[in-house]
């Protein structure tokens, strides 16, 4: 806990330079994402089960559809910042814990760390395509319902998806840094700070995306 009250007091007298490195590691994964959505959108068929989305049909524009956005966007940022946690445990952690052991042991917890980093680089990636392959087949549908090429779509969407992403690959973003840097001991104070600075981003996207964005998709289907 040392580690972390020193990293969050020294980023906090000089927050630019750790912002600078994280913000746009955050926004090339968000973008890749909304690109890797788009590509699917346009190689699936879109369903003829109506989508609901929240402001538009019979799907109301209320205080539970944003609930709902909320708790799903929660998860996702949880998921993210365990991946922090983790990465801070094998990278800080169990080295140091290597340390007290001989023998088996000693290798047993030598090997764990490059395993565990190996774990959540896989499970990140799984998480990114299943993403990508799961909302292009929603906005293949919907923009089939509106009347719009998956582009279109998508541009309409970018008001409150691009932000909303950003805020929830922030932790994973902090995570790349520290790895690159070799600087495990900052994952915990990384996993505080991003997870701070993401929910009020992911309350201001959630009710732009029940208030807004169904006007802005009526827009551009009329």
């Amino acid at each position: 806990m040392n580690d972390t009250r020193a990293v969050l007091l020294a980023w906090n007298a000089a927050p630019g330079p750790i912002l600078r490195a994280w913000m746009p590691l955050a926004f090339a994964v968000a973008a890749a994402l909304l690109t890797g959505t788009w590509l699917v959108a346009l190689a699936t068929m879109p369903d003829p089960t109506p989508l609901g989305f929240p402001g538009l049909g019979r799907t109301p524009a209320d205080a539970t559809a944003i609930g709902y956005i909320l708790v799903g966007n929660g998860l996702v940022l949880a998921l993210h910042a365990l991946a922090c946690v983790a990465g801070y445990l094998a990278g800080r952690s169990l080295p140091e814990e290597a340390q007290r052991y001989s023998g088996l042991m000693r290798v047993i917890h030598d090997k764990a760390g490059p395993l565990a980093m190996a774990f959540v680089t896989a499970a990140t990636i799984f998480s990114l395509v299943t993403q990508a392959y799961e909302l292009g087949g929603s906005a293949s549908t919907l923009a089939d319902q509106l009347g719009v090429t998956p582009g279109v779509l998508m541009l309409g969407l970018l008001p409150h998806a691009l932000p909303e992403l950003v805020a929830l690959f922030l932790p994973l973003a902090a995570w790349v840094v520290a790895a690159r840097r070799d600087r495990w001991h900052e994952l915990l104070a990384a996993t505080a700070v991003t997870v701070a600075l993401a929910i009020p981003v992911l309350v201001l996207t959630a009710l732009i995306e029940v208030h807004v964005t169904p006007e802005v998709l009526r827009g551009l289907a009329a």
